[in-house]
């Protein structure tokens, strides 16, 4: 999970940008854990009930959370932790839950708390924040990482089973089991599992629809843990792949690599939605293309860059994005592949370990599988998920 050291880096970021002459109060979840490490198990009893941060002016921080809150409460990082008695399983408990933290707040709590829309100053806070929060840290990087090879695990799932006269949602369940047992831990998978014919369904959860031989079946799935995500996309084929499906993949496959050659600080949103846009068009599939390049990654999804035409925000080192092609067409079907990519300071991509080959998963069956080399250039997903046939 998050580190203490970094947080309190994060928090005196915070301070030295907004410079505030008071006390600030945070109460929303991703607040609490990027700047204190405080995360609630959303498959606890605690879900849906938080704390309390208070940051003040010279730096130190305080944190309130009821007694209730999972083992995962206390381990956040704060220069004080205040841990408000409510219910004990043993006695009545003292009021409404959603207010007991509230009402153990000391005097000096405003009532209102500074990263809700709507406070003064909320604006300038909650967008300083979100570019703070563009750059990742090594913590954040080590978590993304963690979520990264969870959903590798996921996809070997897939590999290994999927097949014609399974449905939707027993796809679903496989990959979130292997993705549960490879983390160790309860976690959220979501995404979408679905069949794609074309346009009409290029995405969505999961049905009792059953796949049948021809489909294409595009598994784009994000694992949540610790509040950040993965968002890997696999695209499969239900039998042999006619020569219009190999023609979307093939030029999936061209269109990631454009846009890759473009993943360097300084470069617009729009430049790499533009490379991935044009290497569609040139192979004449620039109206199958209809969505954005791929978008940044962490305790949101999507968060930016946002890589899409018109784009002005500017890649950063530590930006952790998707890149995500995909083409759909009517007839044919509908295909999408995406990897996640960390921003180095003064390469095209930077990994968080040297010298690990794109692919080390076993050779699939299929002929059709995601080739693109680029050792050096490593992504956090460790191989390479592309479009592969299912007998």
């Amino acid at each position: 999970m998050l580190e203490q050291a970094w947080c309190a880096r994060r928090r005196h970021r915070l301070i030295e940008a907004l410079r505030p002459a008071q006390t600030l109060w945070f109460d929303q979840p991703d607040t609490l854990r990027y700047l204190a490490g405080f995360h609630v198990d959303p498959c606890s009893l605690g879900a849906g009930f938080g704390g309390v941060l208070a940051l003040h002016p010279d730096g130190s921080s305080e944190l309130w959370h009821d007694d209730r809150l999972p083992d995962s409460a206390p381990d956040c990082h704060v220069t004080e932790r205040h841990e408000v008695p409510w219910y004990n399983g043993r006695i009545p408990p003292a009021g409404n839950r959603t207010l007991a933290v509230v009402h153990a707040l000391p005097a000096s709590f405003p009532g209102h708390f500074d990263d809700h829309p709507g406070q003064p100053g909320a604006d300038r806070l909650v967008s300083e924040l979100s570019r703070l929060r563009r750059a990742k840290d090594p913590d954040e990087i080590a978590l993304l990482l963690s979520c990264c090879q969870a959903a590798e695990a996921g996809h070997s799932w897939a590999r290994a089973n999927i097949r014609p006269g399974l449905t939707e949602t027993q796809v679903y369940a496989g990959v979130l089991q292997a993705c549960i047992l490879a983390a160790g831990q309860p976690l959220i998978v979501y995404g979408d599992f679905a069949v794609s014919p074309g346009p009409s369904r290029g995405g969505g959860p999961p049905t009792d629809r059953v796949l049948k031989p021809g489909d294409l079946f595009i598994l784009d799935f994000s694992v949540v843990i610790g509040g950040y995500r993965s968002d890997c996309t696999a695209t499969w084929c239900m039998g042999k792949a006619t020569v219009g499906q190999a023609h979307l993949y093939e030029s999936a496959r061209r269109a990631m690599a454009a846009a890759e050659a473009k993943l360097l600080p300084g470069v617009t949103a729009h430049e790499v939605h533009r490379a991935m846009k044009d290497s569609f068009v040139a192979d004449g599939l620039g109206d199958a293309f209809p969505h954005h390049a791929g978008h940044g990654l962490g305790l949101s999804h999507p968060e930016g860059p946002f890589l899409v035409p018109g784009g002005q925000e500017v890649l950063v080192a530590g930006d952790v994005l998707t890149l995500e092609p995909g083409a759909y067409i009517e007839g044919v079907g509908g295909l999408r592949i995406e990897r996640n990519y960390l921003v180095g300071a003064d390469k095209a991509l930077a990994g968080v370990a040297g010298g690990v080959p794109l692919v080390d998963l076993p050779a699939p069956s299929a002929a059709l599988t995601d080739a693109i080399s680029v050792t050096g250039l490593l992504t956090l997903t460790r191989h390479a998920l592309g479009f592969e046939a299912a007998t």
